[in-house]
């Protein structure tokens, strides 16, 4: 179980800025799992299913870690020493798991990261590590996106920033509408990828680029 500490560092980066109660504990959230199980109609004292509550609840923590993470955070420890590297840096294909907020089923996608430095650049561990940590929350594709773009323009200040992000959902392939082989594109273009459509067009190259690296 987390301590005060943790739980006062999850409740400070939450989506929600309104004040929060204190999170409910392990036992609380055991309880309403085998409430769940009890409303789909199966027994949760059977065998097979006797230990899914604490399962559920260890892997919930897991899905949701993102909240634990502040990804402004992340992103302070900058490299000066660069001789002037001034040029596009993209990291491609970051591979995310989320959950919507909707029907809390998966999103399954990848990210593309880009910006311009502006004398300062940062550890590519540190840009997978922030979409990472907004991935493991309840999302909407469109403002997972956006909120990545935004925290690296606060953070870093660069002459620009760019993010796609490609994802399925399996709120409408497992559920609704069963809609298999669709995916969603989302886009958020900042500074000079926004003013410029040669630095665009340059970073939607490498999105779109199938060579393998």
């Amino acid at each position: 179980m987390r301590d005060a500490s943790t739980l006062i560092a999850s409740s400070a980066v939450r989506l929600d800025a309104t004040p929060l109660e204190p999170l409910p504990t392990d036992a609380e959230a055991e309880r309403a799992f085998r409430s769940i199980i009890r409303w789909i109609g199966e027994n949760p004292d059977r065998d097979g299913l006797h230990e899914t509550p604490q399962r559920l609840v260890r892997a919930f923590r897991e899905y949701f870690c993102g909240y634990d993470e502040d990804p402004e955070e992340i992103l302070k420890k900058t490299f000066e020493e660069v001789d002037g590297y001034d040029e596009m840096i993209v990291l491609r294909g970051v591979a995310f798991e989320s959950h919507c907020e909707h029907h809390v089923a998966p999103i399954i996608g990848r990210a593309w990261v880009g910006y311009v430095p502006d004398r300062r650049v940062v550890g590519i561990s540190k840009l997978t590590r922030v979409v990472e940590a907004y991935s493991k929350r309840l999302q909407i594709q469109e403002r997972l996106t956006a909120q990545i773009a935004n925290t690296i323009e606060k953070v870093l200040k660069p002459k620009g920033v760019a993010v796609v992000v490609k994802a399925t959902h399996h709120c409408m392939i497992s559920r609704g509408v069963h809609k298999r082989g669709a995916d969603l594109v989302t886009s958020r273009m900042l500074g000079c990828f926004r003013d410029y459509p040669m630095t665009r067009g340059e970073f939607l190259s490498l999105v779109n680029s199938d060579v393998e690296t």
